[in-house]
């Protein structure tokens, strides 16, 4: 089998990591508004139905539910940012590979403070 020119093939390297997981939390956040939206419009129609679906909401899978949500949302925003960087700031290029380091070290941070509290919240309670 011939090899492809060099150049020419992506390796998949934190580039395009990135990218799918921009894409990936990008479609998750938009069902999860989906699904909001439509339990929250129930209460016009009935609240005792709003009340049972929303009371179907308070477990614990959807208490780590919740927490994947918010990882979600945090990662695609701090890789947004970068994102924005990279495409308006003139060094953005040649620094991309460096901010996602550093908006996954964001990331992480960001989650440290808020999964023990969410932990403590789903399994021990308030």
């Amino acid at each position: 089998m011939p090899s492809a020119p060099a150049g020419t093939l992506y390796r998949g390297h934190e580039g395009m990591w990135s990218w799918v997981a921009h894409r990936v939390t990008g479609v998750l956040i938009f069902f999860f508004l989906l699904v909001h939206v439509l339990d929250t419009s129930l209460v016009r129609v009935s609240p005792e139905a709003y009340n049972d679906v929303i009371g179907t909401y308070k477990n614990p899978i959807m208490g780590l539910g919740e927490a994947g949500l918010v990882a979600a949302i945090v990662f695609h925003a701090f890789n947004g940012i970068r994102i924005i960087l990279v495409d308006f700031w003139a060094k953005g290029p040649k620094y991309q590979k460096r901010m996602l380091w550093i908006a996954l070290a964001l990331w992480v941070v960001a989650m440290a403070g808020f999964l023990p509290r969410q932990l403590m919240n789903v399994f021990g309670g308030n």
